[in-house]
Formats: structure tokens, C-alpha cells, sequence
């Protein structure tokens, strides 16, 4: 890995190339970081981290673990975009072999795989029910559930169904109910270890919160809400569907 050896990541108007640092637990505790685009300092908690690969390519440190000094970006994916087309990462790690292709793409497909494990392990621990009528069964349930999940390409019919069940119990405070709908069937099928995932629900229990934690972040970062307000209908852009209720 290489980059600069300048330690000024909280400093706004400091050139690209100072913008680097050792990721969390080997630097200064709780200092903020300076987006390469934005120029705004934020805390990393907030921020995608980035190093330079032995090939020379741009590497997404997701956990801001990765050895080597590394650059920091505004999780979106028009921050990201813009940082490749302005160079950003060629003037940070002053090398002009820093390559970024598809770089938005692989952020947001690493983002999708954190959720599909994340729901793997709240599964494993008790926190996810699947199939219709048990989702149906916990959105009733006096503790309810703490997010819906749909398949991307589940029928609209079922959709309804669910969306029905949770105005009956939740009125007008459904908008407080995240609907998690962007994992296809195939996706949720292989996260929870079964055939045929149309819905399914996070309840609570351990590894639920952290699951929601990695949805918003995807969502974020793609730009696009985090509430239900829209639940009933199908996102822009998607095909409805003849998979039908599991």
C-alpha cells in the first residue's frame, strides 16, 4: 500500500495528498476525516475508507482496517462517482496508476453482501421469521416486529397483504416500520438458508439492530429512503413479478 505520510485528515483545506491515515485504532482516537470531494470533516463511523492495492488499484475499506495509509469519501454513490471522474484518488495517493473501475458498483455489491450476512446472523440468532403467515403472526403480535423484509421480485399481491397487516396494527405510525425490499428472492433464499423467501420479518432480538444498521447504510449510500412510507407500492424501475407468496 502506499499514500502520503502527512497525518492531517481533519483538515479542510489541505491538499488531496494529506488526506490520508493509518484507518481506525492506529491513529489519533475519535479525530475526524476530511472527504476528498467534499472537503467536509466527518467522523469515520460515517465515512468508506480507502486504500491502494498492490495492482495499484482502489480498494474499499468497508471496516477501515485495511494496512496502508488510506483516503475517506462521503458514503454515496455520487461522492464516489465524482471522486473518480476529478481524479481524487490519483492526487491522494499521488501515483497517476491508482485505477477505480466500476468503483460505485463494487461498493454497493460488498454493501449488499454485508446485509445478506448480517441477515445470515440474526437468523442463526432467532431474529428472522419467514414465510407469510409467520410474518402475518409477528406484525400481530403484541411486540411486533422491528422491519419487514420483501422480496425485490415477490408479487405485488403479497406485498399488499403485508402492508394491509401492518395498518392494522401499526395505523398511521406504519412509516415507523422499515420495509427491507432490496434482496431478491434468490438472495434472501441463500441469506436464510431456504427455498423460496418471499417475506419475512426481523423481530427482536440479537444481531436485528445490526442488520437495520447495514440496510441504512446501503440504502445511503444508493441514495434512497429508509422508511415505509412507500411500502405499498413498487420501487421505480422494478418489474412486477409472478413469484408468488411462500
Amino acid at each position: 500500500m502506499t499514500g502520503d505520510p502527512a497525518d492531517t485528515e481533519d483538515a479542510t483545506e489541505a491538499d488531496p495528498g494529506t488526506l490520508l491515515d493509518a484507518g481506525l485504532g492506529r491513529g489519533r482516537g475519535n479525530a475526524l476525516r476530511t472527504c476528498l470531494v467534499t472537503r467536509v470533516a466527518q467522523a469515520p463511523a460515517g465515512m468508506i475508507r480507502f486504500v491502494l492495492g498492490p495492482d495499484g488499484a482502489v480498494v474499499p475499506d468497508l471496516r477501515a482496517r485495511l494496512p496502508g495509509r488510506g483516503a475517506w469519501l462521503t458514503p454515496t454513490r455520487a461522492v464516489v462517482n465524482k471522486a473518480v471522474k476529478r481524479r481524487a484518488f490519483q492526487r491522494a495517493f499521488k501515483t497517476k496508476d491508482a485505477t477505480a473501475p466500476d468503483l460505485a458498483d463494487r461498493i454497493a455489491e460488498s454493501l449488499r453482501a454485508d446485509l445478506r450476512q448480517s441477515l445470515s446472523l440474526a437468523n442463526k440468532a432467532g431474529a428472522v421469521v419467514a414465510g407469510f403467515a409467520k410474518v402475518e403472526a409477528a406484525i400481530g403480535d403484541k411486540a411486533s416486529v422491528a422491519a419487514v423484509i420483501e422480496a425485490s421480485d415477490g408479487s405485488p399481491d403479497g406485498r399488499r397483504k403485508i402492508v394491509a397487516a401492518l395498518h392494522r396494527r401499526h395505523g398511521s405510525a406504519i412509516s415507523g416500520i422499515p420495509v427491507i425490499d432490496d434482496l431478491s428472492n434468490e438472495e434472501l433464499g441463500v441469506a436464510l438458508g431456504r427455498d423460496h423467501v418471499i417475506h419475512a420479518a426481523l423481530v427482536a432480538g440479537v444481531g436485528a439492530s445490526g442488520c437495520l444498521a447495514r440496510w441504512r447504510r446501503l440504502r445511503s449510500f444508493e441514495g434512497l429512503a429508509t422508511t415505509a412510507e412507500e411500502a405499498g407500492s413498487a420501487p421505480d424501475g422494478r418489474a412486477a413479478s409472478d413469484l408468488h407468496d411462500d
